[in-house]
């Protein structure tokens, strides 16, 4: 590949996906299998030592009542990072709630932090919401405001940051996956579990991790439900669908996207028929055994159209569940998933199709979904079913694990 090609990818990266998609882009393409770049800064590694944390750290700060001051210390968002969508919308829940939020950004890459871009790359996405927060780059030496009464680690990384600072307020950590998974075991997986042992409170997203968190790793650990956005995905197509979805990001090896490759492979010479639909990353590159319908990294806009279109999404997550197949639901597609706690301890709804994580076994489930004569009622009663999950009351259910967490 060309160094100018390189680059228009690196940047198309950043700026969609955000700092650790683009990071573990250099690493596949330029570092090979070594590299010596962490996410977390190195003095900042070596300064926690949590079993023996600072004194201040055993006596948090506590708001018997009215707003809390917040302080989100999380990486730098990329226009389609999920993560920060999600993120960004609990920020906005605790805004509406009356606290105030400060937010920090935390990187160890050499390239600057432009706040301005940010705000301007989240202004132009209808996937974040608009924010009272202040923006600043996290400093080591200045630490968060003197007013920050909470402080919420966001990403492993970041949990280093928020143990080293020196603000007297409340840590906590909102966790949207189990990170460590996240890396062949080794050293930054390691210093991605050690932050389970700094002594913060857990809010997570799901109880999966919640009964993770606290059950190896002894942390208070609370959880909100997933919600879905029914402004955003909701059911259009009462005919039958002759097409399927799947989830494909080979960049995030949690996603399971060779297992994908594999039984959509089996899939295609059962149903050559059924049209393959490919969006997470763009994988025109890969030279794949069947025909599919590339579609890259989609605008968030543009999905519920194409969920309609399909009978059945195939989602891999080997960690904390995707938020899609509550979004395929809402759409009227049929989730086929891989059967583990990590995916029905957060929804374990009779309409998600949970198989063996096998080729053929998800291959089957897909091809159940698309011959079975009854699944246009299917379709319509999954919708329904979600007429209650809203991202609102996981807002409440945060909202109050937070206050209550707060109050001491």
């Amino acid at each position: 590949m060309s160094a100018v090609k390189t680059v228009k990818i690196a940047y198309r990266v950043l700026s969609r996906e955000g700092w650790k998609p683009l990071f573990i882009l250099i690493l596949e393409r330029l570092l090979g299998d070594f590299h010596s770049v962490s996410h977390v800064k190195t003095v900042d590694a070596l300064d926690v030592v949590f079993n023996s944390p600072p004194a201040h750290l055993a006596m948090p700060v506590t708001v018997n009542e009215g707003p809390v001051h917040i302080a989100w210390i999380m990486s730098p968002p990329g226009e389609t990072s999920g993560g920060h969508h999600n993120l960004f919308r609990f920020i906005d829940f605790a805004e509406k709630a009356g606290h105030t939020c400060t937010i920090y950004f935390y990187s160890n890459h050499v390239t600057k932090i432009d706040i301005a871009e940010i705000r301007k790359m989240m202004a132009k996405s209808n996937a974040f919401p608009h924010l009272q927060a202040e923006m600043f780059e996290y400093s080591r030496d200045d630490g968060v405001s003197s007013s920050v009464q909470a402080i919420f680690a966001t990403g492993w990384e970041t949990a280093y940051p928020a143990f080293l600072d020196k603000s007297l307020a409340r840590r906590l950590y909102f966790v949207q996956d189990f990170e460590p998974y996240f890396y062949p075991v080794g050293s930054e997986s390691v210093l991605a579990e050690n932050t389970y042992k700094f002594g913060f409170e857990a809010i997570t997203a799901g109880g999966w991790l919640a009964h993770k968190l606290s059950t190896e790793y002894g942390m208070k650990a609370s959880h909100f439900d997933f919600g879905v956005e029914h402004n955003r995905y909701f059911r259009t197509n009462n005919n039958d669908r002759k097409e399927i979805f799947f989830y494909a990001r080979p960049v995030t090896a949690r996603r399971g996207f060779e297992l994908g490759v594999m039984a959509l492979e089996e899939f295609s010479k059962l149903r050559p028929d059924i049209e393959i639909n490919m969006a997470g990353w763009d994988v025109s590159s890969r030279d794949l055994p069947f025909a599919f319908n590339n579609l890259g990294g989609v605008d968030i806009s543009h999905l519920n159209e194409i969920y309609n279109r399909c009978a059945a999404g195939l989602v891999i997550s080997m960690t904390n569940m995707s938020l899609l197949p509550l979004e395929l639901m809402a759409a009227g597609a049929a989730p086929v998933v891989n059967d583990a706690p990590n995916n029905r301890m957060v929804a374990d709804s009779p309409f998600i199709q949970y198989v063996a994580p096998t080729p053929g076994d998800l291959a089957r489930a897909l091809v159940r979904v698309v011959e079975d004569p009854s699944a246009v009622d299917k379709s319509r009663e999954m919708s329904l079913s979600l007429s209650q999950t809203t991202w609102e009351s996981s807002g409440a259910q945060f909202v109050v694990e937070f206050e209550r967490t707060m109050r001491g």
